[in-house]
This record gives structure tokens, sequence and C-alpha cells, in this order.
């Protein structure tokens, strides 16, 4: 089915015909793979949302109109897929995810008040989960695998957060020893 114009083999899918779902999938999945990962910055949440897209596919296509181009229509999907869950994470992230309070507070360095103040800048440039990640571990001693369970998440991903962030401290902070 290579010659065959994905929106051929959109209407061969409506029709009945689900190796033309399998060809289309094939040729846009890395596309839409790309596309939702830029979108959401989150690797394993932009592959949930290419599965989610290609069965919303399925699932709308009695809706697809013939002549339709294909290629804006899926990723229209994918779009919408993506801002349903950035919405629902900032929803989260706003209210069930919030740090505990005082927790992005930074102790004083003994006697230098300019590096407290400069820390806690570069903390606030984080990321959130990244600053939490951080913040959890290395400020209050918590285990990678207490901020998973806290988050709800694997440790090896609480691991990268907060690795992710040292980094950027890191760079951020530049020319300190000790983060």
């Amino acid at each position: 089915m290579g010659s065959v114009t994905d929106e051929a083999l959109m209407d061969l899918f409506c029709q009945g015909d689900h190796s033309a779902f399998e060809a289309l999938f094939g040729r846009h999945a890395g596309r839409v793979h790309g596309f939702l990962a830029r979108m959401v910055r989150d690797g394993p949440l932009a592959e949930d949302l290419m599965q989610t897209t290609f069965l919303s596919v399925i699932r709308a296509r009695g809706r697809y109109e013939p002549g339709t181009r294909f290629t804006p229509w899926l990723l229209t999907i994918a779009a919408n897929a993506a801002r349903d869950a950035l919405r629902h994470q900032q929803h989260v992230d706003a209210h069930a995810h919030a740090p505990p309070e005082g927790l992005t507070s930074v102790p004083a360095p003994e006697g230098d008040p300019v590096l407290r103040r400069r820390i806690e800048d570069a903390l606030q440039q984080l990321p959130l989960e990244q600053r939490e990640a951080v913040v959890l571990s290395k400020l209050e001693g918590w285990s990678f695998e207490e901020i998973a369970e806290l988050r709800g998440i694997r440790a090896g991903a609480a691991r990268l957060r907060a690795h992710r962030g040292y980094e950027r401290l890191r760079e951020l902070l530049g020319g300190l020893e000790e983060v």
C-alpha cells in the first residue's frame, strides 16, 4: 500500500479494511510521537498519547469525511490529546501535588545570605518536578523510593528528575562545587 494516499487508506479503513489502518499507523506513528514528545516534553506520556491518538482515529472513523486531508486531521487529534493531558497535569500539579508548605525554602548556608538567595533563585528556575525531586532528596533527605511513592512514579523516574535538576542547578550556579 506504499503508493496509496493517506486519504485513500483512510477511506479503505472506514470501509472496514484493517490493513489500511495498519499502513496509516506505520506511516505516521513516528511523526505523531515526535510531535507529542515536543508538546508534552515527556517520552512515556507522549507514547501513551500516541496510542490514544490512534485509538481516537479508530473511534472517529465514522465521522471522517472523505476528501479530508488525513495528516492535518490526525495531528489535530494528537494536539487535542496533548492539550487535554497538559491541562490535566497542570490541574493535578496545582491541587493534589503541590509541595508541602515551606518545602522550597532553602536552609541558610552558614553566614552567607547571598549564597542562600542565589540557591533559592536557581531552584525556582527548575521545572516543578525537578525542583521537587531536588528539594526532597537533598534538603529533606527523602529516598528516591519515597519520592516515587509520593508522586506515583518509578524510583528511576524520581532519580532522573533529581539528576536533571542537579545538572541544571550546576549550570545555573556555575562555579559552586556543592549544591
